[in-house]
This record gives C-alpha cells, structure tokens and sequence, in this order.
C-alpha cells in the first residue's frame, strides 16, 4: 500500500526554512512596533467612545435641557422671551453661548433666526439662519425659506430669490412649502422685471404643484405675464 500524502494546493509555494526564519526574523524585529500600532488603535478608539459617552452626549443633553422652557417660548410666539431667556431659564441666544459645538446649539442658531425674523430685526434674523446648519432636507428647506424672507426684508431681493429657489428644491416632496417658495421666488423676480424667469417659476408649480392653494391660483400669474397656454 502506497503512503498517503497531504495534496499541496496548485501555484502554492511551500513555506521553505529560509522563509520562516525570515518571517520569524521580522516578528522578532518589528514585534515592539507593531504592538505599539495596535495598542494606539485601541487607545484611540477607546477614546473616543470614552469622550462621546462621558463627555459628548452629557453634553448634549444638558444643552437640550437647557433649551426646552425657550423651545416652549417660541411655540407660544413669546419670541423675545425665547430669544432672551425670562430670568431664570435660558434663551436660545444664552443657549448658543454657553453649549457651543452641541446639536442644541446648532438648532438654537435656527430658532434665533426665526424670533429675530418675527420681531422685525432681519440682519440678525439672516446672521443666525446662516450659521445654521443640517443634514435634514425639511429643516433645510425651512431655513433657506426664513433666509429668502429676512433677505428680501433688507432689500436684497435678487439674493432673496436664490435663497427661495433652493428652499423650494431642497424638499420638493412637501407640496405646500415647496410652492410657496416657488411663488415668492417668482413674485420677487416679476417686481424686479425678469418676468420671463418669474414665468419659469409659476410654470414650475403649475406642473408640479397644482393641488395647492399656489396651483390653483397660479394662472392669472402667468395670465397677466402673456404666459398661459
């Protein structure tokens, strides 16, 4: 009976002698790196779970706390208390101050914007929505839509009609908020005598908007622009 053998995979190499031992001859030289390498990368990745545990998400919700009582305010459309706090509890202005670098305070930005739009002050209004930030399509398009107003408030209206456009792309699924930037984008275009692109705007909602209150009103706008079909 012949002896068996261990069938060797094709194109496999045998590990010779010579390549152990210069295998084992790096481990020998490297092995003090290498161990160092990867104690870093458990070092660093402790850390950083240890810092968003112990120290981000704290944080965080410290600064969520904080913002409630002026979350509160400004549903009630008590926008100075909001803005500014009532004595005792923060205002989306102490909050941005005091939590910097949270999500609260980013969102703070946005709300402070919004109190600053309602009470008549449209630099900060515009100051505070432009430092606002978010990966959110609604909250993006609702911001770009408050920006288009406080830019139109300053006078600014060909920068106003930017900001109008993209809130009115940002979130094209929300029929009614996606229309009525459409429209005020091609409102301030008409005033500004570019009736042609103004036209191009009210078609935009024709097309994709007529079930809303924009749709159906929108033909007498192209109407009176020698526009409708």
């Amino acid at each position: 009976m012949s002896e068996q053998t261990t069938p060797v995979a094709p194109n496999t190499p045998p590990v010779t002698p010579d390549a152990e031992a210069r295998a084992i001859g790096f481990w020998e030289k490297n092995s003090k790196k290498i161990m160092i390498a990867g104690l870093a990368v458990i070092v660093v990745i402790g850390g950083y779970f240890g810092y968003k545990n112990l120290v981000q998400i704290p944080k965080e919700e410290k600064a969520a706390e904080a913002m409630f009582k002026a979350e509160d305010y400004f549903r009630q459309d008590s926008l100075a208390k909001a803005l500014n706090g009532d004595g005792i509890n923060l205002g989306f202005l102490k909050v941005i101050d005091k939590h910097s670098g949270t999500d609260a305070a980013n969102l703070a930005h946005y709300y402070a914007g919004a109190c600053y739009l309602g009470l008549g002050d449209f630099t900060n209004a515009a100051k505070y929505l432009k430092d606002f930030s978010t990966s959110s399509d609604v909250m993006k398009s609702r911001a770009l839509g408050l920006l288009g107003d406080a830019t139109a408030e300053l006078g600014k209206k060909e920068e106003a009609v930017d900001y109008y456009k993209k809130a009115g792309a940002a979130f094209a699924e929300d029929e009614y908020f996606s229309s009525e930037y459409l429209f005020r984008a091609g409102y301030l275009l008409e005033s500004l005598g570019k009736n042609k692109e103004a036209a191009e705007q009210y078609k935009k909602i024709k097309e994709k908007y007529p079930n809303t209150q924009r749709g159906y009103d929108i033909d007498k706008y192209l109407a009176r622009l020698g526009e409708l079909n």
